[in-house]
């Protein structure tokens, strides 16, 4: 669709600043998609995770990627923040020199990127902003409290959607956000999942070695923060373990983050070693083999204001993989997962544990919530659908008046 309504080799510019591309499966599957539809593809994002090239060109897509300066507190991340930007800047002018770039597609976080599509927009850029996190739900969730930091984020956000010429929002729950908190008009604002392709699956042969001798594994597969419900899901292991007694079942842990340290040393003095995995990051073929073996897998992630809007990107890969899961019942969950999980209630590790029983206790319901969950991805959930938003986006964005002023 856009692909015949643009000159073809029309040059774009995406940039992100959380993880390094093509490891970032979203960005480069988004990126693949408009070169396959004719657009000139060129990408800034953070150098990291085996992708330490300065400048690649991958695939027919130019890949510039720059160092980033990790922090840690207000005055880390200020001098991490200011030193990506200043260098996504730089590279930006740079590849506008080379190919005069039609639209800058940024993606949050952060949400004070649209100061660079509004530099931009002075030379006829269109501006493409991709919704990815509520940053100030984040906060709220991280430190619990409305201050001047909060007011600051919900100021770039509003910014961003303001400078926007299309938004591409994570879900159905962002895309409402974006009109309604930032009065996006609705034929401006696109839904682009972040779902995988179901043909580029690989199921393996269940390998027996990864259950360490037991008869059920159970996955977790995500980051390791403190909106991700970790915590909680050791307590639901404890009582699986401790109070039910099960010996039959063990855990692994996959994925890594900020708390992940913490975490380990909580399940030592749970007394929780022998009965789990923390496997930190592993290879695709690796994870492949865990999602294959896998029983039963979990999205422990609680209910706040942040959570009850997203869609887990581990709850994709598990339907992808045909896995049985259980996840708190929360709004955008159901939405996502819909007849395909089992829901315990809000915040309850105990109710939580008895869901994952059910399903360890019921291989027929395991095989149907799998079956259903591989069947919303194939029909529903996967990325030819969401493609055709993403082209939508940058034929509106292409061809929209210019939106109002920040």
């Amino acid at each position: 669709m856009a692909s015949r309504a643009q000159p073809h080799g029309t040059p774009i510019l995406m940039i992100v600043e959380n993880l390094p591309v093509p490891f970032l499966r979203r960005t480069w599957q988004a990126a693949c998609a408009l070169r396959d539809a004719g657009y000139r593809v060129s990408v800034i994002s953070p150098k990291g995770r085996g992708h330490d090239s300065s400048y690649e060109k991958l695939d027919g897509i130019e890949i510039y990627r720059h160092k980033v300066y990790e922090g840690s507190g207000v005055a880390g991340y200020l001098i991490e923040y200011a030193g990506a930007i200043a260098a996504e800047f730089w590279l930006a002018l740079k590849i506008y020199w080379r190919t005069r770039f039609r639209v800058l597609h940024v993606g949050n976080p952060p949400d004070f990127l649209f100061v660079i599509g509004l530099f931009f927009r002075l030379f006829g850029v269109r501006f493409i902003y991709e919704f990815l996190d509520l940053n100030p739900e984040l906060y709220l969730v991280k430190f619990g409290r409305r201050g001047l930091i909060y007011r600051t984020l919900c100021y770039f956000e509003r910014c961003s959607f303001r400078s926007a010429h299309a938004v591409l929002a994570a879900n159905e729950s962002y895309r409402a956000i974006a009109m309604e908190r930032g009065s996006v008009p609705p034929e401006r604002a696109f839904i682009l999942l972040g779902t995988p392709q179901p043909e580029s699956i690989r199921i393996q042969p269940p390998r027996a070695e990864l259950k360490e001798g037991r008869a059920f594994l159970v996955v977790y597969l995500g980051v390791m923060g403190p909106q991700d419900g970790v915590d909680l899901l050791l307590t639901s292991i404890d009582h699986i373990t401790r109070v039910r007694g099960r010996r039959d079942i063990f855990f692994a842990i996959i994925g890594t983050g900020t708390e992940a340290s913490r975490l380990r040393t909580l399940a030592t003095e749970k007394g929780l070693d022998e009965h789990l995995r923390f496997t930190g990051l592993i290879s695709d073929d690796d994870l492949a083999d865990y999602l294959s073996t896998g029983d039963v897998c979990v999205a422990p992630d609680p209910s706040n204001p942040m959570n009850d809007r997203c869609t887990m990107t581990k709850v994709l890969e598990y339907m992808s993989y045909g896995r049985a899961f259980v996840q708190f019942d929360l709004p955008q969950g159901r939405i996502t997962a819909g007849d395909a999980a089992v829901y315990a209630r809000p915040n309850d590790p105990i109710d939580f544990a008895e869901q994952v029983l059910k399903l360890i206790d019921s291989e027929p319901l395991r095989r149907e919530l799998g079956a259903r969950g591989r069947k919303r991805i194939e029909e529903t959930l996967n990325w030819k659908n969401a493609k055709r938003q993403l082209l939508a986006a940058y034929q509106t964005a292409l061809g929209a008046a210019a939106p109002r002023e920040v």
